[in-house]
């Protein structure tokens, strides 16, 4: 050491690690991540494996046949009792799902993006240190609250404007959902939004334009695989949603597009199937399964696209 330069503090109390021990501790905690991620991974096959095997029981079953399954429009699973009668069409419980996240949908994404470009480009800090906690508050919400709010709010709202809407309806399901999953949105849009650096709308302010030009023909663009991904989650959650749509959606099985209709959706019908006093062990009972396999599938064939639109964004405007 240099004659005449003070001794650092951190050599005098000897708070310092050699390289030895630091080179230790860092490949425990490379191996703890690691871990963790093989971990997810496991989770993931294993309830895969899961679905597959207890769906063997349902598809290898005399009574089932696979396209009967796959193009069938009519599901009696619960409606009787004996094998003769009963049938396996997909169809009525997939346009039920599609009817509640379509409907889910329209009011999430729309709504929660404008409420993220808000708050991120046009919202005080006073008011967005205001607005957040409140959406935050609004996902915390129970979900069978937003059921309870959903039979008697929102259904009689709706057949106040038309007698049409049944008491239990597609409409009103998607509705609270919607506003289940609309904090999700607006939540992680906004924090894709605020990532974009401050030098980009600096650059845009220097050429003359205004806050919305930079927030849609620049923010928005630069943010748009954040973006994606926050409305692919909220897709997800809404697809798999059971609280809401077993209590306002009801608990009939139709193949319609019509959302003032019943809606039991692949979520309510497992929930449906588990409340039965169906025999255990019975194609009927195996029948939750092959249901749930189904949605596993929907849920990761989405993923899997999702991630190749958020490759392809961000790839263009990298």
């Amino acid at each position: 050491m240099n004659k005449g330069l003070p001794t650092p503090g951190a050599l005098l109390q000897k708070r310092y690690r050699d390289n030895g021990k630091r080179r230790w501790t860092d490949r425990v905690m490379v191996g703890l991540l690691a871990t963790c991620a093989g971990l997810t991974v496991a989770i993931s096959a294993l309830i895969g494996l899961m679905l597959i095997r207890e769906s063997w029981h349902f598809f290898s079953s005399s009574s089932v046949s696979l396209s009967g399954f796959l193009w069938g429009t009519r599901w009696s699973a619960l409606e009787t009792r004996s094998l003769a009668d009963v049938e396996f069409g997909i169809w009525p419980l997939l346009s039920g799902t599609i009817r509640v996240t379509g409907i889910a949908m329209l009011i999430a994404w729309p709504l929660g993006l404008l409420t993220a470009i808000y708050l991120s480009e046009f919202a005080s800090r006073r008011l967005r240190l205001i607005l957040k906690p409140v959406l935050e508050i609004l996902a915390g919400i129970p979900t069978v609250v937003l059921g309870y709010f959903a039979i008697l709010v929102i259904s009689p709202t709706l057949q106040w404007f038309s007698p049409s809407f049944d008491t239990f309806n597609a409409t009103s399901a998607g509705i609270a959902v919607g506003i289940l999953c609309l904090p999700l949105v607006c939540s992680l849009a906004e924090d894709a939004l605020s990532a974009v650096p401050d030098t980009l709308r600096e650059a845009v302010y220097s050429l003359g334009g205004t806050r919305m030009n930079t927030a849609l023909g620049v923010v928005l663009p630069s943010a748009l695989s954040g973006v994606i991904s926050a409305m692919l989650l909220a897709f997800s959650r809404a697809l798999g949603e059971t609280m809401v749509v077993a209590l306002a959606a009801g608990t009939l099985a139709t193949f319609t597009f019509d959302p003032r209709q019943q809606s039991q959706t692949m979520t309510g019908f497992i929930i449906e199937m588990l409340k039965s006093d169906l025999e255990y062990g019975n194609v009927q009972y195996y029948s939750l399964f092959g249901v749930a396999l189904t949605l596993f599938v929907i849920t990761f064939g989405m993923t899997m696209l999702g991630q190749l639109i958020r490759r392809r964004y961000r790839e263009e405007y990298q």
